[in-house]
């Protein structure tokens, strides 16, 4: 007796039919993303396979990053379908952005399905080194001390 190993799922294609006539979703889709900072930039990354970049709309109100995007698929007269799991969809993703982020200067590009928003880190939010004053003088006594010359000295 020879036993074949096969792949074939006969409910495959039941399952694919009931989930497209079930899917009561008709509204934006979230796009899969990921988020990291890298020195003083947080980077976005953003799945949007078969997008047209002239679709995809950034806009930024106040603290709020809204990331919209359109797939449209043209209809193709006359032919015969087989298969037709993609389908146009719009897409939505919004974050609160926060108060360390610097609004003005952030940029996109989108290569190869993939959206990358760049956002940079608002100076004030950027680590900094303060100076440290020490000793049983003010600071006012420290300025003026280094500012006039010891007694002597020409």
């Amino acid at each position: 007796m020879m036993i074949v190993a096969s792949n074939f799922d006969p409910f495959r294609d039941l399952d694919r039919m009931a989930s497209a006539l079930l899917d009561t979703r008709r509204g934006p889709r979230r796009m899969p993303m990921d988020l990291y900072r890298d020195g003083d930039h947080y980077v976005l990354t953003a799945d949007l396979p078969g997008i047209d970049p002239g679709s995809v709309d950034i806009d930024v109100d106040g603290q709020l990053l809204t990331i919209r995007a359109e797939r449209t698929l043209g209809d193709r007269e006359g032919v015969k379908w087989i298969t037709r799991e993609r389908e146009a969809a719009s897409f939505l993703r919004q974050l609160n952005l926060g108060q360390g982020v610097d609004t003005e200067d952030i940029s996109a590009s989108y290569f190869n399905g993939v959206l990358s928003v760049t956002i940079p880190v608002s100076e004030k939010a950027k680590p900094r080194k303060i100076q440290v004053i020490g000793g049983d003088t003010t600071a006012d006594e420290t300025v003026m001390a280094v500012e006039q010359p010891a007694k002597g000295a020409s």
